[in-house]
């Protein structure tokens, strides 16, 4: 039977950053109009938290049934089920749990709207919605898991990033304009990094167990020049937006000192590899946290 220890261990907390991350994105840029609702940030934070440990749940089950934690040479932290301190159908009956949590979130998140908005952008709220947690279920699982096809970044870049971000700008705002797209994006590609890192740690166990992630196509180097471009994107995404809609006074770009810790990981990751870039996953999302937050203090003071 598995202790409350090891549940907390499967659900991966250090993950969880980035995802409240978009909510603190979405909800400022929200701020910095005029508009913020208590509720919806606090049903959006539940969901993108439950979104993510949903993720990490299925990602833990999809690897392990299709032998990619027990080859003996994967890098990272020993998963749930690799350890055996978690059972398949325990694994399974949390899944379905979490599920359902994010099912009933998103639903309360659109309820909490619907009076306010078109019955076109209602189901567009929940089509999206449904998408992300199809997409959180099967990075890993099922016969046709992307993750094992070379699409994680691009997924994790939508749903990680333009998505919930956009998404929770609209709560909010009940409006759609070019404005979040920039911040958006740049989110959504640390989201790409975490898991560039992730992959770049885990490549030649990804190879021999035939997960073709992106950085396994391109190979290590590749997947360094490849992160650099990443954080290079990012950078520019935000100062983009600065740029166009908060350029004065000057304190609005005090949240661009943050990117020197995105620069220190890049710099690290050049020259380690294996085990040795672990420690810079907790750290690239512990700082696309910090960078949601002292982006929003910045163009809403």
């Amino acid at each position: 039977m598995a202790t409350v220890k090891d549940w907390i261990s499967a659900f991966r907390l250090r993950t969880l950053f980035l995802a409240v991350a978009t909510v603190v994105l979405g909800s400022g840029l929200a701020l910095r109009e005029g508009s913020f609702s208590a509720t919806t940030f606090l049903l959006s934070f539940l969901l993108a938290v439950s979104i993510q440990i949903l993720a990490n749940l299925a990602n833990d089950l999809g690897d392990f049934q299709k032998g990619t934690d027990t080859t003996g040479h994967r890098k990272g932290p020993t998963r749930a089920l690799q350890s055996g301190r978690i059972s398949p159908r325990e694994m399974k009956v949390a899944i379905a749990l979490f599920s359902a949590v994010c099912i009933i979130t998103g639903l309360s998140l659109v309820l909490n709207v619907i009076a306010c908005i078109s019955r076109l952008s209602a189901a567009i709220l929940i089509g999206l919605g449904a998408a992300g947690i199809l997409a959180a279920l099967f990075y890993t699982l099922g016969k046709h898991a992307y993750g094992y096809k070379g699409w994680g970044d691009l997924f994790a870049f939508i749903f990680f990033g333009p998505v919930p971000v956009i998404g929770v700008y609209f709560l909010h705002t009940r409006t759609l304009n070019f404005q979040p797209l920039p911040p958006a994006a740049g989110i959504g590609l640390i989201s790409a990094m975490i898991l560039n890192i992730n992959n770049m740690r885990d490549i030649e166990n990804d190879r021999a167990s035939g997960k073709i992630t992106l950085a396994a196509k391109l190979g290590i180097h590749r997947a360094k020049i490849y992160h650099a471009g990443l954080t290079l994107a990012s950078f520019l995404c935000f100062i983009g937006y600065s740029c166009l809609y908060a350029p004065s006074p000057r304190y609005r770009y005090l949240y661009l000192f943050i990117f020197l810790s995105f620069f220190g990981i890049l710099s690290n990751a050049y020259r380690k590899s294996g085990q040795e870039l672990d420690p810079y996953l907790k750290r690239t999302s512990l700082s696309g946290f910090l960078l949601a937050i002292a982006f929003s203090a910045c163009i809403t003071l």
